[in-house]
C-alpha cells in the first residue's frame, strides 16, 4: 500500500507553518524505524515524547500519528487534559491537518462505528472519567481491536493519567480507564507526551506507566524559552519587582508599583503591535491561586485605567507612558514613535478595546484570547495546555511554601514562538526569579541526560525546598532521595578492584590536608569500582547517576578527590572520616567530594576477609536534592 498519510500531513504543515516540517521528520525518523516498524504486535509498549513548554508538541504528535498510519496501524486515540476548549481546539486542528483520517470527537461514536476503520481513525478525547468510560465501551463493543493494535497518544501525560492512589495500593479511576482501554487490544503503543516529565520518570521500573524509550525534540527557530528568560547571566526581558502580593490583596484601590509598570509596558507594546497591523496582544497576571485575589487585581486594574483616562493626562498619564516606551525602546529600537503610541493608547482608553478578563475555575464567560488587547488575571487555569497568542507581558507574584517543579514550569506561558523578543517583559520578585532560574537549570539537566543517555540512570536534581512533582503519583516505597551536604560511606566495602584503584590513585598526594580537583568522569570511574557487600549500605550506582545529572547540568564539571592511605579502621564503623577530613570536605559546598581511605584490614573485624581495600565516602553538593526510583 502506498504510504501517503505522512506526506500529506507534511505538505499541509508546510503550507500553514513554515520551517516546522523538518523537525517533525526528525522525530518521525527517530521513533518509527526503532519502535513502530519493529513493533511485535504482542506487547504493550510505553514511550515518552519530550519537548519544551509550548514548543509545538501537537505538530509532532500529528506527525507520529501520520507516519504510524503509513505502517498500517488502524486506530489512534489522542488524549487531552480535561479542558473543553483545548479538546475542541485539538479536534479542529486534526480535522484540518489529518484530512486522510477519520477524525472523531467525543460525540462521534456512530461515525466511529459506521466507518469501521476503512481509513485510519483518530479519536480525540478529554481525560474525563465519563468520556473515557463511554469510549472504552464503544471501542470494546465494536470489536475493531480484535487482532489489531491500538495507538494511544497522551498529551500532558503527567497530568491526570498516572495513578494517584499508588501509595494506598489502589488504582485511581482515570488511570484504571486508560489501562482498560489499552487492554481492549492484544497489543498497544502508549506514547506519553509532556514538557514536564518528572512524575513519569519517577514511576517504578515495574510500572506499566514507566516509559521504555524516550525521544526529545528540540524547539524550532524563533522559540523563546527558559534560556531566553531565566539564565544565570540574566535576561533583558525580566524586570524585578517587590513582593507585592499583600498589596494586591488589600482592599484599597491602590495599584502596586510593579503591576503599574507592567500594565504600562503592555499598553505600549499593544500600541506598537496594533499600529503594525496585528490584531491581538495579551498580558498575563498570575497573582495566586485565590479566586478572591483574581477579582481584587482585576478591580484595581479597572480603576487604574479609568484614572488614566479621566485624570490629568499631561501630568500623570503621558510621563508614565514615556517611561515605558523608553524602556522598551532599549530592546526594540524600531518601536513606533512615542507620539503615535501615546495617541493610540488615549484612543484605546476612550474606546472598548482593552479587555480585563478573569480566568479561573469560577469564570462563567468565554474568553477570546485570539483578538484584542487582553489583560488576563487568573491562577491554575493559566497553566498547562492553555496558549496565549502574542503574549508580550507577564506579571507573576504567586507564592508557594514548597513549589513543585513540574507545576511551576508549566506556568511559563510566555514561552513560545509568536512573541516579539524586543517587546517581551516579565515582572516578578527576586525569589521567584531565582526559583525559575533554578528550574531552568533543572530542566536543562534533565534534557541533557535524555539526549546523552536516554532513560538509562535518569535522576532529578533539585534545589532545597522544591519538590519534583506531587507526592500522590510517586510510590514512596521506591523513591530514592539523597540530600546534598551529607557524608555517606560504605561500612562494608568489598575487597575488589584494589589494584586497579591503587594505579588510578598512585599520582595523588595523600598527605594531611591535601585534596585534588578532578573531573566528574574520573570520580564516576572510581565509583564503578567501589562496591559494598550491601547495596543499602552503599548504592554506588545511584551516586554515579547523580554525578551524571550534575555533569548534564553543566554547572559542576569537576569535583574534589581526597585520598588517604594506610588507614586502620574497624569494619562497620559508626563514622569513617577523621575530623580534619570531614571539615575539609565541608569547605567545598558546591562540588561533590569523594574521600577514599585505603584500609590495611588486618584486624578490627576484618579477620575473615583480611587484606587491603578502599573505603569510600561521598558528599554531594550542599544545595541539591537528588531523586530517582530504586528497584
Amino acid at each position: 500500500m502506498k504510504k501517503m498519510h505522512l506526506k500529506n500531513y507534511l505538505q499541509l504543515l508546510d503550507e500553514s507553518v513554515t520551517g516546522v516540517s523538518d523537525s517533525v521528520k526528525m522525530t518521525v525518523d527517530a521513533i518509527v524505524p526503532k519502535y513502530i516498524k519493529k513493533f511485535s504486535y504482542q506487547e504493550h509498549l510505553t514511550g515518552l515524547l519530550l519537548g519544551n513548554v509550548q514548543s509545538g508538541k501537537t505538530g509532532q504528535m500529528f506527525g507520529i500519528i501520520a507516519a504510524t498510519a503509513d505502517e498500517l496501524f488502524p486506530l489512534f486515540i489522542l488524549l487531552t487534559i480535561d479542558n473543553i476548549k483545548l479538546q475542541e481546539q485539538t479536534y479542529k486542528r486534526a480535522l484540518q491537518m489529518l484530512d486522510t483520517f477519520n477524525v472523531c470527537g467525543e460525540n462521534d461514536d456512530v461515525r466511529f462505528i459506521q466507518k469501521a476503520l476503512r481509513q485510519p481513525t483518530l479519536v480525540i478525547l478529554k481525560k474525563n472519567t465519563n468520556i473515557l468510560k463511554a469510549w472504552k465501551n464503544h471501542i470494546s463493543s465494536s470489536t475493531f481491536c480484535e487482532g489489531r493494535p491500538i495507538f494511544i497518544i497522551d498529551d500532558e501525560a503527567d497530568a491526570a493519567s498516572l495513578n494517584t492512589k499508588v501509595n494506598h495500593k489502589e488504582q485511581s479511576t482515570i488511570n484504571k480507564h486508560l489501562e482498560d482501554i489499552k487492554k481492549i487490544a492484544s497489543s498497544s503503543i502508549y506514547l506519553q507526551v509532556t514538557a514536564t516529565p518528572q512524575s513519569v520518570l519517577l514511576q517504578t521500573n515495574f510500572s506499566t506507566w514507566k516509559p521504555s524509550f524516550v525521544h526529545y525534540f528540540p524547539p524550532g527557530k524563533g522559540y523563546l524559552g527558559g534560556d531566553f528568560f531565566y539564565t544565570d547571566k540574566g535576561s533583558y526581558a525580566v524586570r524585578i519587582t517587590d513582593d507585592e502580593l499583600d498589596d494586591l490583596k488589600e482592599g484599597s484601590e491602590y495599584i502596586s508599583d510593579g503591576l503599574r509598570k507592567a500594565l504600562l509596558s503592555f499598553l505600549v507594546s499593544s500600541a506598537h503591535i496594533f499600529l503594525s497591523g496585528e490584531k491581538v496582544c495579551n498580558f498575563l497576571i498570575h497573582p495566586s491561586v485565590s479566586i478572591k485575589d483574581h477579582e481584587s487585581v482585576a478591580d484595581k486594574i479597572s480603576v487604574f485605567l479609568n484614572e488614566m483616562l479621566y485624570g490629568d493626562m499631561q501630568k500623570e498619564l503621558l510621563p508614565q507612558i514615556t517611561d515605558a516606551w523608553s524602556d522598551l525602546q532599549q530592546t526594540k529600537p524600531d518601536i513606533k514613535p512615542l507620539s503615535e503610541i501615546k495617541e493610540f493608547i488615549v484612543q484605546a482608553l476612550k474606546g472598548t478595546d482593552i479587555n480585563i478578563l478573569v480566568m479561573n475555575s469560577k469564570s462563567n464567560h468565554e474568553i477570546d484570547k485570539d483578538k484584542g488587547m487582553n489583560i488576563i488575571v487568573g491562577g491554575n487555569s493559566l497553566g498547562r495546555g492553555v496558549t496565549f497568542p502574542m503574549l508580550q507581558t507577564v506579571y507573576y507574584c504567586r507564592r508557594s511554601k514548597q513549589p513543585q517543579a513540574d507545576t511551576f514550569w508549566q506556568h511559563c506561558r510566555m514561552f513560545g514562538y509568536d512573541r516579539d523578543p524586543g517587546l517581551m517583559r516579565v515582572y516578578l520578585p527576586p525569589f521567584l526569579l531565582k526559583l525559575f532560574t533554578d528550574l531552568n537549570s533543572v530542566n536543562s539537566s534533565l534534557i541533557n541526560q535524555v539526549v546523552k543517555n536516554g532513560l538509562d540512570g535518569i535522576s532529578l536534581l533539585l534545589p532545597p525546598g522544591i519538590k519534583p512533582t506531587r507526592k500522590n503519583v510517586i510510590d514512596e516505597d521506591f523513591l530514592n532521595l539523597v540530600v546534598g551536604g551529607v557524608d555517606m560511606f560504605a561500612s562494608y566495602p568489598k575487597k575488589k578492584h584494589v589494584r586497579d584503584i591503587d594505579l588510578m590513585l598512585d599520582i595523588f598526594d595523600d598527605g594531611a590536608g591535601s585534596y585534588n580537583t578532578v573531573t566528574l568522569k574520573f570520580i564516576t570511574d572510581l565509583l564503578e569500582k567501589l562496591e559494598s557487600e550491601n547495596k543499602i549500605d552503599w548504592d554506588h550506582e545511584s551516586y554515579i547517576d547523580f554525578l551524571k545529572a550534575l555533569e548534564a547540568d553543566k554547572k559542576a564539571q569537576s569535583g574534589i578527590l581526597i585520598v588517604r592511605k594506610n588507614r586502620d579502621i574497624k569494619k562497620a564503623p559508626r563514622t569513617m572520616l577523621s575530623e580534619d577530613d570531614r571539615m575539609l570536605g565541608r569547605t567545598f559546598k558546591n562540588k561533590p567530594v569523594l574521600t577514599l581511605y585505603r584500609i590495611v584490614g588486618e584486624d578490627k573485624g576484618w579477620e575473615h576477609d583480611g587484606g587491603a581495600r578502599w573505603m569510600p565516602n561521598i558528599r554531594l553538593p550542599d544545595n541539591m536534592f537528588f531523586y530517582k526510583t530504586c528497584d
